[in-house]
């Protein structure tokens, strides 16, 4: 194949790194597992993926631990400063490496959020990020005066109405310093501010959106520079949901190349495939233990499967069909009843325990190979158009991301695909984004 038959034929990747504070892919039990709460991890994470060029250093959050029927999910972390104070640390300790906090918009307010996220950008001369998320459950809401939750459409409208506040706060100090008065009149917000900060070096933090559904794919392209998605694995899966998110950009009347797509990822590498296959095969292992098993098939069946043996046969029982309650950070189970005939059949024909058919069966996610291998399927994906780069999640902290800096990275540098040294200093100019939406001279530069 020629260039000529590769639809982005200079297409770069763009890495980031997803340090994660929930679910059960970063593995706890090994002896090289570091702490997730110490800051020396955070440390040694970003000034790793800055060594390795990468763009963002991605912080995830939770304002409450998360529960199951009233009790506290065991397998989470607790003892962390809040994402933007965190990363207000880090930047002290990095140079070039975007910084990205997610920050809720159901259960924060505007003025506040806007001035914190302001000041991040600030302190770190214009690399900071804030992924755009929403709550969907009561138990979050019960730490705060009005408790409950909002319905989903109702969770975006209060997004993208407190977003374009947070924007109009931001634009409130103009360009000869002087800060006006920002009133700003929606369905949820009735405010009046005087900014208090300056813009920073790149004007506002770089917007990163997550949302899956169709609500959460227009919401980005309408909203958001930067989308992270769940479709990185498979190259025709991620072909299609970057040409639709392409459309929708086009339909929201903006460049269909005004949005970076990073799915999220795990990368497992070995000397040769069947290297990387083993040490995959372990990894599985070591993320989905005993209680993880559980969990997953719990999230299946509709009820707590806690008290039986992971390593013994599947649940017998039919599923319970019941309302979503945020279990695990999870949604639910589409059609449990199909699932479970999935399994139930899979298990049967392979011999396999309850662990075993949740480790076969349940998400999957990740790209298995050698640094050869992985750099010319990388690079097919970025200059085929279904993908920016990858949002990358180590599987050990702190060390996980090693064999991607030393190993992979120079095979996409040698291949053209990757940079070999950053060309500027703040995010935006790291993901080669256009000004923030706010800040662009007419609807002329949105459209070009």
């Amino acid at each position: 194949m020629t260039d000529e038959d590769v639809p982005y034929p200079d297409a770069t990747l763009h890495f980031g790194v997803f340090f994660q504070g929930v679910n059960h892919w970063t593995i706890w039990s090994a002896p090289d597992s570091g702490s997730q709460i110490d800051p020396a991890s955070f440390r040694r994470v970003a000034q790793t993926a800055e060594r390795g060029l990468f763009d963002a250093f991605f912080l995830g959050e939770g304002l409450r631990l998360r529960e199951v029927d009233g009790r506290i999910h065991d397998l989470d972390v607790a003892g962390r400063p809040d994402a933007i104070t965190q990363l207000a640390a880090l930047a002290a300790v990095t140079d070039r490496i975007g910084l990205v906090s997610t920050s809720n918009t159901t259960f924060n307010e505007p003025a506040d959020l806007a001035r914190r996220l302001s000041g991040l950008d600030l302190l770190s001369e214009g690399r900071a990020g804030w992924n755009v998320v929403t709550t969907d459950n009561a138990w979050t809401g019960a730490n705060f005066r009005r408790g409950g939750y909002l319905d989903h459409a109702d969770r975006y409208r209060r997004a993208e109405e407190f977003l374009a506040a947070a924007r109009a706060i931001w634009d409130g100090w103009t360009d000869d310093t002087i800060a006006t008065p920002v009133r700003q009149r929606s369905s949820q917000f009735d405010i009046e501010v005087v900014p208090t900060l300056p813009r920073s070096a790149q004007d506002h933090p770089v917007i990163f959106q997550a949302g899956d559904s169709a609500d959460g794919r227009d919401f980005a392209a309408r909203n958001a520079d930067v989308i992270f998605s769940a479709h990185g694995n498979d190259f025709d899966d991620a072909l299609a949901f970057a040409e639709d998110i392409r459309r929708r950009l086009r339909a929201a009347g903006r460049p269909e190349d005004d949005l970076r797509i990073l799915p999220g990822t795990e990368i497992i590498i070995g000397a040769t495939e069947a290297e990387a296959r083993e040490k995959a095969r372990w990894i599985r292992l070591e993320q989905v233990t005993p209680a993880t098993a559980l969990n997953i098939a719990s999230l299946v069946w509709g009820f707590d499967l806690s008290d039986r043996d992971a390593d013994g046969p599947l649940p017998k029982e039919d599923p319970v069909i019941a309302e979503n309650t945020g279990a695990f950070g999870a949604r639910r189970v589409a059609d449990p009843r199909a699932v479970i005939e999935q399994w139930r059949a899979q298990a049967e024909a392979n011999r396999w325990s309850l662990r075993e058919t949740a480790i076969a069966l349940g998400p999957q996610r990740g790209h298995v190979g050698t640094p050869v291998g992985l750099a010319d399927k990388f690079t097919r994906f970025a200059r085929h158009g279904a993908v920016h780069g990858f949002n990358i999640t180590p599987y050990i902290i702190p060390d996980g991301l090693d064999d991607i800096v030393d190993l992979l990275v120079p095979e996409l540098q040698e291949r053209g695909v990757y940079r070999t040294s950053y060309s500027g200093a703040t995010l935006r100019e790291h993901l080669g984004l256009r000004p923030p939406l706010t800040r662009r001279d007419g609807l002329a530069e949105r459209a070009s």
